[in-house]
């Protein structure tokens, strides 16, 4: 972990980066679309995944065309949105979990179709109100929305973009004009899914990427195991941890649910399995 320590301190993300290049050590963030595997479950899952140690999580605004998600992540999205779940109902499920006195990073993750619907400002404007800390959108490119970027800035909710393996000089270095809190960076090109081997290709990149570009990275992608953590610790700040955590909590039943959780975290930070 080497990104630049003169980073503002004022933010749930840059303590959370701060604290652990101090331990030197990668965040863990996993994935689970909001409203899913019930409507009403994400509150109880949140709180879970922060008592096991995650450092933060990444929810999902589920989308009907959510074409770089893979298929255990598409078929989360379609069973939450059939349960009810909109970008309204995203944040006033941001808003209970913050009421329920959970403090790591939230970090939404989403297409630019359901926002730009909402209306871009507003939605930053809400998104911030209600607790959320960074946004990802997959298909919209840095520039290519002045009032989404501009209210993003003015209300202090980070923008994390992507970057992929394909990713040039030319793109790096305009993506770093806009980037904030994180880089995503896309271990493989292809859509998320579980792997059982991390790029080979995966080092070169991420030395590309710090070339230009002076965050914290975090990997996702195809993280689903604990060796593919301890890869990521070497290279970058933060694994993102995506189909794995959802087909683990597809698999478990509403009670094995915390358990598996629990258990789940724990493995993929190399801790005891014990669990108290």
């Amino acid at each position: 972990m080497s990104f630049s320590t003169n980073q503002d301190t004022s933010d749930r993300i840059s303590k959370m980066f701060n604290k652990l290049q101090k331990e030197s050590r990668p965040a863990l963030i996993p994935f689970i679309p909001a409203g899913w595997p019930e409507f009403d479950a994400t509150i109880s899952i949140v709180k879970i995944v922060e008592k096991a140690g995650a450092d933060a999580i990444e929810l999902g605004l589920p989308f009907s065309d959510p074409l770089a998600d893979g298929v255990t992540n598409q078929n989360a999205y379609y069973e939450a949105i059939q349960q009810g779940t909109n970008t309204s109902t995203v944040l006033e499920t941001v808003k209970l979990i913050r009421k329920e006195g959970i403090e790591f990073p939230i970090i939404l993750m989403g297409y630019f179709n359901p926002i730009f619907a909402y209306g871009s400002a507003r939605w930053i404007r809400d998104a911030k109100a209600a607790g959320v800390d960074a946004l990802i959108i997959v298909d919209l490119p840095p520039g290519e929305s002045r009032d989404l970027e501009f209210a993003a800035k003015d209300s202090g909710l980070h923008l994390i973009y992507l970057v992929a393996p394909t990713s040039n000089a030319e793109r790096l270095k305009h993506v770093a004009n806009y980037a904030s809190g994180f880089l995503y960076c896309v271990s493989l090109t292809g859509t998320t899914g579980a792997r059982s081997e991390l790029s080979s290709e995966l080092p070169d990149f991420i030395q590309r990427v710090r070339e230009y570009i002076d965050l914290p990275l975090a990997i996702g992608f195809g993280i689903s195991e604990r060796k593919h953590v301890e890869q990521v610790g070497k290279l970058a700040d933060a694994a993102i941890i995506g189909s794995a955590f959802v087909r683990t909590i597809s698999e478990a039943s509403l009670e094995e649910r915390s358990t598996a959780i629990v258990k789940f975290i724990r493995q993929m930070k190399g801790e005891d399995m014990g669990i108290s």
